[in-house]
């Protein structure tokens, strides 16, 4: 039996508060202990986003127009890469590309709200404005219609879906101990390789560029330079280490154990010795490679760069020990990034049949 439910504008039923960029050339509103959040931050299918890659002062806060968001608000990439999404864990400020989300107390329940814009999000991008930069605006959330059960079905409803990101989230975490783990074993074995010969890294790995990404969808992953953009049938390579090789993220490094696609955007690493990927994916990390590219206003990482960097070369036997030691925490890492997907998938079955009232609580308590 469907709950009765009330229709209102979504502007009826939040509040949306603006953010602001604390001018860069006062060097006092900068890398302070306050978060602020811009669209990069936030950019993935995480629910909380904990980290930024700029802080602000007091005073940055304080002379400018950004806000500071508190837990459980809501933050939306509103112009250029628009319908981003994430919930706040902590208190966090925000630019000026986004708005903050807060839901009218005794109406609507936050979480529920998060889940609602989540499913919205493609009703959200059709309503965008602009015409160089898609936009969210005010405008954008009064032509959105919502129909809200009670708030004691809100809240049900919410338990039943953050109760699968939150098992997503618990996995993600045990997933960092165990690569940190991984990593602390790999400095304990190579930190103090002075005595091994120096040579170049193109005398351990084998660099290739990606390739356009495929049109066509499926369930292998494709990298960009920040990691999975898409997912797809084909593949390129498996067993490899992927680096952003241009833009913003040329440096950043990701480790696929599987198949995977990656893009014109990346490179990827292939050990010469063998399945080495571990060790390669340490040593690579170790490197500082977002501070070797070529290129000011456009950023660029080569093969050229990559081969000819200087390294210490170990000797086989021990950089296949090193894989050997660590296979069994990366096994437990796939297992949890498997059931990860599984459980994103069923949360995004369930979250539109939940919010049209298709399916309801009772369905779902009794099965």
């Amino acid at each position: 039996m469907k709950s009765k439910r009330s229709k209102h504008t979504l502007i009826e039923i939040v509040d949306l508060i603006g953010g602001g960029t604390p001018k860069t050339s006062v060097t006092e509103y900068w890398g302070g202990n306050i978060p602020w959040l811009s669209v990069k931050d936030f950019n993935n299918d995480n629910r909380y986003v904990y980290s930024t890659e700029k802080n602000i002062t007091k005073a940055g806060l304080e002379n400018s127009s950004t806000k500071l968001l508190v837990h459980n608000d809501i933050i939306i990439s509103a112009r250029g890469t628009v319908g981003e999404l994430a919930m706040i864990p902590f208190p966090m400020a925000f630019n000026q590309s986004c708005y903050g989300i807060r839901g009218k107390q005794d109406i609507i329940d936050q979480t529920y709200l998060y889940y609602f814009l989540k499913d919205s999000i493609n009703i959200l991008k059709n309503q965008t404005h602009g015409s160089v930069f898609d936009t969210i605006t005010r405008d954008t959330f009064a032509n959105i219609y919502i129909d809200l059960p009670s708030l004691n079905e809100q809240q049900k409803i919410a338990n039943i879906l953050s109760s699968i990101d939150n098992k997503i989230e618990n996995n993600t975490k045990i997933n960092h101990h165990l690569e940190q783990a991984a990593q602390a074993i790999y400095l304990q074995m190579f930190s103090d390789s002075s005595c091994s010969p120096r040579g170049t890294l193109s005398e351990l790995v084998e660099f290739k560029n990606g390739k356009s990404r495929p049109t066509e969808s499926g369930n292998i992953p494709v990298y960009g330079g920040n990691g999975v953009l898409s997912y797809t049938n084909y593949n390129n390579v498996e067993n490899a280490v992927v680096i952003g090789r241009v833009g913003a993220y040329c440096g950043s490094i990701h480790l696929e154990t599987s198949s995977c696609w990656v893009s014109d955007n990346a490179i990827f690493a292939k050990s010469k010795l063998g399945d080495m990927e571990y060790f390669d994916y340490f040593l690579l990390k170790s490197l500082s490679l977002n501070t070797l590219h070529i290129g000011t206003s456009q950023p660029l990482l080569t093969q050229g760069i990559l081969n000819a960097i200087e390294v210490h070369v170990p000797e086989v036997k021990t950089i296949k020990h090193y894989n050997y030691v660590v296979l069994p925490l990366f096994n437990r890492i796939k297992n949890a990034l498997n059931e990860n997907t599984y459980l994103a998938t069923l949360r995004d079955v369930l979250l539109p049949r939940l919010m049209s009232s298709e399916l309801s609580v009772a369905d779902i308590a009794t099965k």
